[in-house]
């Protein structure tokens, strides 16, 4: 017999990166006898392990994992409108199968949303918007692309990752496509769950997150991280790459194949300028992973339905 919705209960474990999901959630599993369902746009993607701080095998051991490393960045996009939809069906088996609280934990507030809320229905994208976009990435620099946005879309220049160019293209071109703000589709409609949802949030004083974040950067260099984006460099174009902790170290690996120069970069030159060192790219990724964990909180800071826990 179904369970009824008020017995059925999805608990979402949420905050920014390196606050310490990962082990309060696999004690949260633990204590309901659930696994952990992640909710992390990266982890997903079994060729990134070091950067996006999958958990270790003895916590994977500890307590079944969702969407861990369940696709490669060479597969067609993957798009949060299609994690709504498989989670969705995971949730059901695994309720149907006697589960009645479920652990949800991940820090990708767009894939959260769509579990939540639902996602309107996108435009298709048009191939001739987005090889402009892209060729105007590769010419101008996100930068450019990152004005436009600001000034079409303050809320998500305010929210997504805007270090991030297939992003900031993706909002971009839906907002010129169809003339409304691309944070209006996450927010006009409310799909209804057949399940309770309880969403907790983690949280950590800002100077000891920034702390956290560095050392982590660290550690990651210490574990391989350099060798694990040189394994992906020939598939460094794919969206999935487009990302903090992998782009920098790509910048890098440029400078040394003399792709980039120092000529004509000084004080008055817009972006970073060229990587030029191993310590230059670390000092990027953790400037870029706070700024990141910055838009996180800025993005969760509009829903009330959330539980804050300081750590």
């Amino acid at each position: 017999m179904m369970k009824t919705r008020m017995s059925r209960k999805l608990i979402i474990l949420l905050g920014p990166t390196a606050v310490g999901k990962t082990d309060f959630s696999i004690e949260l599993a633990q204590r309901y006898g659930s696994p952990v369902i992640s909710c992390d746009s990266r982890q997903i993607y079994k060729e990134m392990t070091i950067g996006t701080a999958v958990p270790s095998a003895s916590q994977l051991q500890a307590v079944k994992h969702y969407f861990i490393h369940s696709r490669s960045v060479q597969d067609e996009v993957y798009t949060a409108g299609r994690y709504e939809i498989e989670a969705l069906e995971l949730l059901d088996r695994l309720f149907d199968e006697g589960h009645e609280t479920l652990v949800m934990a991940g820090g990708s507030g767009f894939y959260i949303d769509a579990l939540c809320n639902g996602l309107d229905d996108f435009p298709e994208a048009d191939p001739r918007l987005r090889e402009e976009l892209t060729e105007r990435l590769k010419r101008e620099g996100v930068e450019s692309l990152r004005l436009d946005l600001a000034r079409l879309d303050p809320e998500s220049y305010a929210t997504i990752d805007i270090a991030n160019g297939q992003r900031v293209i993706r909002a971009l071109e839906v907002c010129l496509m169809t003339g409304k703000p691309f944070s209006s589709f996450k927010t006009s409609s409310v799909k209804k769950r057949d399940f309770e949802i309880e969403k907790i949030g983690l949280v950590r004083p800002r100077e000891e997150l920034y702390s956290r974040i560095d050392r982590r950067v660290v550690q990651m260099v210490d574990e391989g991280l350099v060798e694990e984006v040189r394994s992906l460099f020939p598939f460094r174009k794919l969206p999935a790459l487009q990302t903090v902790g992998y782009k920098e170290i790509f910048d890098w690996f440029d400078y040394l194949d003399g792709k980039v120069s120092l000529e004509g970069w000084g004080p008055t030159s817009k972006g970073d300028g060229p990587v030029t060192s191993l310590e230059r790219a670390v000092e990027l990724i953790q400037r870029n992973t706070r700024r990141y964990a910055k838009r996180q909180l800025s993005w969760w800071g509009r829903d009330k339905s959330i539980v804050w826990k300081e750590l």
